[in-house]
């Protein structure tokens, strides 16, 4: 019996990643550095810390302490500005609420991005708890985002959907013990999302619920 919903946030609840990647964008050209079409797809879903080793392998940059700052504010601004959230996303999460699932956040952001994000699309008490990427010693693809939310929920991993949009978060989520459903939202294909138990074009609650529901017995 499924007892909880744990949403990634980035790409799933929000169309966030294009106004992360510009952040990052603007910051790195100053340093001169490109980000390209294949550098999104390789580390959408992983940590800013994956992400800032990634380029700083390229050219030297400050620290991520450093540069992140700098990164948030080109961030929190474009958030300001022209955050969205996904048109299937409320829908869901009230269907669900309805059926008494109960409902978390496992995001790679920091915590500080996470509550600014679900703050501008009013989204925060939606959910009962979230876990940000940098409150847990690996990021995506390992577990241990979804292991503690599941664990603040109480709620054991095998009784828990998780909903992700990229490989590495499906990633995370199969090696949590959860069963997951890949959304498409136009950034990885079918076959990328390939490890999901299940791929959806949108969300809705009964799909999620179905996809991860063992067999009715036939006997």
């Amino acid at each position: 019996m499924i007892e909880a919903v744990i949403f990634d946030c980035d790409g799933v609840l929000v169309d966030s990643e294009p106004l992360a990647w510009e952040a990052w964008r603007r910051v790195l050209e100053t340093f001169g550095l490109e980000v390209t079409e294949d550098d999104i797809r390789q580390m959408t879903g992983r940590s800013q810390f994956d992400v800032h080793a990634a380029f700083a392998a390229r050219a030297s940059l400050p620290p991520l302490s450093e540069l992140k700052q700098e990164i948030s504010s080109v961030l929190f601004g474009l958030f300001e500005r022209e955050l969205r959230v996904f048109p299937d996303v409320a829908g869901t999460i009230d269907a669900l609420a309805e059926r008494g699932i109960r409902l978390a956040v496992a995001s790679s952001s920091p915590r500080v991005r996470l509550d600014r994000t679900l703050a501008v699309v009013d989204l925060t008490a939606s959910f009962e708890t979230s876990v940000a990427g940098d409150e847990v010693h690996r990021a995506k693809p390992e577990p241990d985002l979804f292991l503690k939310a599941a664990e603040q929920l109480a709620v054991s991993p095998a009784r828990c959907v998780a909903i992700e949009d990229s490989p590495a978060g499906v990633h995370s989520a199969r090696a949590a013990g959860m069963c997951v459903v890949g959304v498409l939202r136009g950034q990885y294909t079918r076959s990328e999302l390939a490890a999901a138990n299940q791929i959806v074009d949108c969300l809705d609650a009964a799909s999620i619920l179905l996809a991860c529901s063992p067999p009715a017995s036939t006997s």
